[in-house]
């Protein structure tokens, strides 16, 4: 990611921290092609961040993980923190997180340890302008699509602002929760789920494990067991989709998820819950609720459903 040395629009990144990405809104309607949307996992974060300094939904953000990132900045600009509450400092000095932060040129921004959740957002005037890839910004972790990992010397070439930063002396955002609750629909293999599992499914807590990523959050609790042997022939999978795993152990797909998969999805986790998926540190307790009109108990199967592996 060159840049002209006569433009000191950039920001080196100092520390890239863990897992750290740049990320927009992803690569909607390609998943025929096989590319996953990919994008922010916590899309509300993500777009106030933008709004606090001025830009458009579209504009890239870095998305840490866990223990933040340090970037220098080449000229001045306003930057924002959200997402995950973290200790932010300029220069060492401590400044406001979840508002605009005027940074000067040469000035050191550095975005500490998550003190809650997991993904904090940084949001600079202008944008993180490194070059889209299928009409994106964002880092694939999966296939490895659009920019590459940052790593210490990486300059980042920034944006022209669009309009000023908020005027604002506060801005709202749910604190990440120590426990989450997550909202599910029926998944179209939820029949293979067992009587006993399918009231377990929702009966249990779950604990979110220590490998849960970009592409799926994995919760571990008692396994469920299935009605049928075997695998589907793989077939087309969505955002949010809740995979039954051989070993009764179940993973909900975020962003950067496969486009077709095997295992049977007996759920789907709302849309209005990304940011609990986005936040779930590992150890964090889930629960799943049915969504509003759906029964908690097993599904009656019908003669005239179809077989498994038939769709």
């Amino acid at each position: 990611m060159a840049t002209d040395a006569a433009d000191p629009r950039w920001a080196t990144v100092v520390r890239p921290g863990a897992r750290t990405s740049l990320q927009d809104a992803g690569r909607p309607g390609l998943a025929h092609l096989g590319v996953p949307r990919s994008g922010a996992l916590d899309p509300a974060a993500h777009a106030l961040a933008n709004r606090l300094v001025g830009n458009g939904p579209a504009a890239a953000t870095l998305e840490t993980t866990v223990d933040g990132v340090v970037l220098r900045l080449g000229a001045a600009a306003v930057l924002a923190v959200t997402g995950a509450p973290a200790p932010v400092t300029v220069d060492r000095r401590p400044v406001p997180w979840g508002l605009p932060v005027r940074v000067g040129a040469g000035g050191v921004l550095e975005v500490g340890r998550a003190e809650a959740g997991v993904r904090s957002y940084v949001a600079v005037a202008g944008g993180f302008d490194v070059p889209p890839v299928l009409g994106s910004r964002s880092t694939d972790a999966l296939s490895g699509l659009g920019p590459p990992p940052l790593t210490p010397g990486m300059r980042l070439p920034i944006g022209e602002p669009l309009r000023a930063p908020a005027a604002v002396d506060m801005a709202p955002y749910r604190r990440p929760a120590a426990h989450a609750e997550l909202t599910v629909h029926p998944g179209p293999r939820r029949d293979w789920l067992t009587d006993d599992a399918a009231r377990s499914l929702f009966a249990q807590a779950y604990t979110v494990a220590q490998d849960s990523n970009r592409v799926g959050l994995r919760l571990s609790g008692r396994p469920l067991a299935r009605r049928h042997e075997g695998e589907l022939p793989s077939e087309g999978i969505v955002w949010g989709s809740v995979q039954l795993l051989p070993d009764g152990q179940l993973v909900v797909l975020l962003a950067d998820h496969p486009t077709t998969g095997g295992y049977p999805v007996v759920g789907v986790v709302d849309p209005g819950d990304a940011a609990a998926c986005a936040q779930a540190a590992p150890g964090t307790s889930v629960r799943l609720r049915p969504a509003p009109g759906q029964s908690s108990g097993p599904k009656r199967r019908s003669p005239a459903s179809p077989s498994p592996g038939t769709m």
